[in-house]
């Protein structure tokens, strides 16, 4: 996927902060109906673009698609969910990992690609260049949450989740953090 496509790809996926915006106004509960709603609505959509052309979405998942049967999509919307159907009783370590999964993502993906020079090790497609910005971006994130202690907890650990999980990190991201930050606050704070 060359660098243009993969800023759109990265650029749409960070859009998902909008979930922590919108929480205070809708609520927890709606916002777990929210995402699996999207999750089904954005399969339904997947599925139907197979064989037909829809304005606008087929060429959204043709621009964006990193392989032809990847669904990446459907594990953001669930992670979001689950994040805040497991820590909704704590709603600034579920947006904190939220923030983290939106923006350090997006920003180790593009610095990656873009200025990534040196390979981590064990993980040669990961650079530095682009863990330290995801790292960096998910900490300030975090710190509209969280304190700074528990923000750069959270980021660390989501920063190496992303480098070295071999599961999808749509998925193990938010939760693995929000774990952390939530044993970081209970135990350490």
């Amino acid at each position: 996927m060359n660098h243009k496509k993969e800023i759109l790809r990265q650029a749409i996926h960070a859009t998902g902060i909008i979930f922590v915006i919108i929480q205070p106004l809708v609520g927890v509960k709606n916002l777990i109906l929210l995402g699996l709603v999207a999750a089904i609505i954005g399969e339904i959509i997947y599925q139907y673009d197979r064989r037909h052309c829809i304005p606008f979405f087929s060429w959204l998942l043709r621009t964006c698609r990193r392989d032809s049967s990847e669904r990446g999509f459907i594990y953001y919307f669930l992670g979001l969910t689950l994040t805040y159907s497991i820590f909704g009783f704590n709603i600034p370590i579920a947006n904190a990992a939220i923030i983290i999964l939106t923006i350090g993502d997006a920003a180790s993906t593009i610095i990656g690609k873009i200025y990534g020079e040196h390979p981590l090790p064990y993980k040669t497609n990961k650079t530095f260049e682009g863990s330290i910005a995801f790292i960096l971006l998910a900490f300030i994130g975090a710190l509209t949450q969280v304190n700074p202690l528990t923000a750069f907890i959270g980021a660390f650990i989501g920063g190496l989740v992303e480098a070295y999980t071999p599961l999808e990190d749509n998925l193990t991201i938010p939760i693995i953090t929000g774990i952390g930050m939530y044993v970081a606050s209970t135990l350490i704070l």
